[in-house]
């Protein structure tokens, strides 16, 4: 097995603005929120200062993993470890709860103040990529990449990102600022990027930023994860893990498991073998929050694949994946074209 193996990270260009980050990244939402309970803090700091010095430098969060917490976790972890200098940091806006429901703002008061309040949590002057996490229909793209756009120049944020934002939506916004990165799902069963918007970023030279590049672990521990699932985990509400659909889906681990065997590595590292042969634009940020999987995962990066055998992996049964990929289809690229500038009316 190749997962115990420390491969080395290489560094890639993200984009064509300048930025440099190591090869694959970390995605830290799941060490505070959304699956599961919170994780013990000295645990998660341990895990972030082993990431580092992996080489996986570029982390990845966003103000609504808490909400706030996990800014707050990584902010502590950059001061106490002294890691500032040493890591790319990636955050997001514009995904909040109101009365309980789910609201994404992107006009230019919040846009300011909720990067004032990143900036706060997570103890820095400057957020390296920051991204709008998901797009406000409401408010014309070009309203809040101008506002972004005045941040770039104060130097409160050096690069600028979207995600689940459409072809049509990705134009739109790099024509008033250039677009460092695109954070979009992308897995071997979740591939519908693939058509237009991998192909528009990589006419502006944008980076790509695949997110839960292996099924939101589902790659890593197959059937068993659902059955282990806690309370109030996410991932009881998504689609392609509700029973229904879940019995068709599980062939899909099956055949990558198969595989994995035959090719000496975990079905983890061979799902996310492939993502990290899409191009060297391509940083995924796999997450985990044990040191195991993180060393499971940079392993994936010695996993070289030949032209047969990423025919079939793309053979697995993407295509035939049932359920929708997440349980708030509404808040993904496949809705977020905005209203004309013409159309804005400042307050």
């Amino acid at each position: 097995m190749t997962s115990t193996v420390q491969a080395v990270v290489p560094r890639i260009k993200l984009g064509s603005q300048g930025l440099e980050v190591s090869a694959q990244g970390l995605g830290c939402m799941g060490m505070s929120t959304f699956y599961g309970s919170a994780k013990p803090e000295s645990d998660m700091i341990q895990l972030i200062h082993h990431a580092v010095t992996s080489g996986v430098t570029f982390l990845d969060t966003s103000d609504f993993y808490g909400p706030h917490t996990n800014e707050i976790l990584i902010g502590k972890a950059l001061k106490e470890l002294g890691l500032r200098g040493k890591v790319e940091l990636a955050t997001k806006f514009g995904v909040s709860t109101k009365d309980g429901q789910i609201e994404v703002r992107g006009d230019p008061g919040y846009v300011r103040a909720a990067c004032e309040a990143s900036l706060s949590r997570l103890g820095v002057e400057c957020i390296d990529l920051y991204y709008i996490h998901r797009i406000d229909i409401r408010v014309p793209i070009e309203v809040t990449m101008g506002e972004l756009k005045k941040l770039v120049k104060e130097g409160k944020i050096k690069y600028i990102g979207l995600s689940e934002a459409s072809a049509d939506t990705i134009r739109r916004a790099h024509a008033v600022h250039p677009i460092t990165a695109l954070q979009m799902e992308w897995s071997l069963w979740t591939r519908d990027l693939e058509a237009d918007i991998v192909t528009c970023c990589r006419e502006l030279g944008i980076g790509i930023v695949p997110y839960s590049p292996i099924a939101r672990g589902f790659f890593a521990s197959g059937p068993e994860l659902i059955q282990n699932l806690p309370e109030g985990d996410l991932r009881k509400t998504m689609p392609r893990f509700k029973p229904e659909n879940f019995e068709h889906n599980k062939r899909v681990y099956e055949q990558l498991s198969g595989m994995a065997s035959r090719k000496g590595c975990s079905p983890s590292q061979l799902a996310l073998a492939w993502v990290q042969s899409q191009g060297n634009d391509v940083s995924p940020i796999p997450g985990t929050t044990k040191i195991e999987n993180l060393n499971q995962n940079v392993g994936a990066l010695s996993v070289k694949l030949t032209k047969e055998e990423m025919a079939e992996l793309e053979s697995l049964g993407a295509g035939d994946v049932k359920g929708d990929r997440h349980a708030h289809m509404k808040f993904t690229w496949l809705n977020s074209e905005t209203p004309p500038l013409s159309s804005w009316k400042s307050e």
